[in-house]
């Protein structure tokens, strides 16, 4: 599966999938449709999907206009959300596979930054699109859910391949290894990675996709059993992760470093 990465509105990430057995496209989460437009012309593409994650306008604004566009496009997204997701075609939950061309990709139900949140992972392509769930070094903020919520969500991502790349929506990664670092001081592979995106960023470099397995060894939304990250959120060997995580979420929505 190619996978194209398209910039949209100041942040956001827009995919696009092209399966070449099939010839088939998607695009994931298209926030707004001219700079999707542009990207399938110049490689010739013409959309049969649009995948959504989840309900924002930064991830379903284009929608519409894409659908008007291009004839037959359908668009998939979460059955717990489908009121609200524009032009919804198709709706999938937990545990459902959705057939891409030779693809199939395995669907989880990952509530917590809204209440009808999907993710989406293609085991033969190793690439995993969980929208706003889970960022490069960071996680979604909790806007229509709770911490255990989010926790359990994140969980049914940590026994995927570590080799898995993920492909987040948002280009936060800077910043949420400011923060990374800070409350996680002693992790010696953090701190490389941090070199590394501030390298990147000041080439104006994009930090994503990124692989499971660094997210695994470096993301502290990810790592609440670690001891040093207990102990920078006063946490116990007892304290139960789901609290621990958050701890560590409400330490990032106060921090300011």
């Amino acid at each position: 599966m190619e996978v194209v990465r398209v910039p949209a509105l100041s942040d956001n990430y827009v995919w696009l999938l092209h399966e070449p057995k099939s010839g088939l496209t998607a695009v994931v989460d298209p926030s707004e449709a001219p700079p999707v437009t542009a990207a399938l012309k110049e490689r010739g593409w013409t959309p049969s999907y649009i995948i959504n994650t989840h309900h924002h306008f930064d991830h379903t604004g284009g929608n519409l206009e894409l659908k008007k566009q291009y004839q037959g496009l359908q668009i998939v997204g979460p059955r717990a959300d489908a009121a609200r997701i524009p032009g919804i075609d198709v709706q999938l939950g937990d545990g459902d596979t959705w057939q891409f061309g030779q693809l199939t990709a395995r669907v989880f139900d990952t509530p917590g930054h809204t209440r009808g949140h999907i993710t989406y992972w293609f085991p033969d392509a190793q690439a995993l699109f969980p929208g706003d769930t889970l960022f490069a070094l960071g996680c979604g903020r909790l806007f229509e859910g709770d911490a255990p919520t989010m926790w359990s969500s994140l969980s049914k991502l940590l026994p995927l391949p570590r080799d898995t790349l993920v492909y987040c929506a948002h280009e936060y990664t800077q910043s949420n290894a400011r923060f990374a670092v800070h409350i996680d001081p002693n992790n010696q592979a953090l701190a490389a990675r941090k070199t590394a995106i501030d390298e990147a960023r000041s080439k104006d470099e994009p930090t994503v996709p990124s692989l499971l397995g660094d997210e695994l060894d470096t993301n502290p939304f990810l790592r609440p059993g670690d001891g040093g990250i207990r102990a920078s959120v006063g946490a116990g060997s007892d304290t139960a992760d789901q609290e621990v995580f958050r701890r560590v979420r409400a330490a990032k929505d106060s921090f300011r470093g």
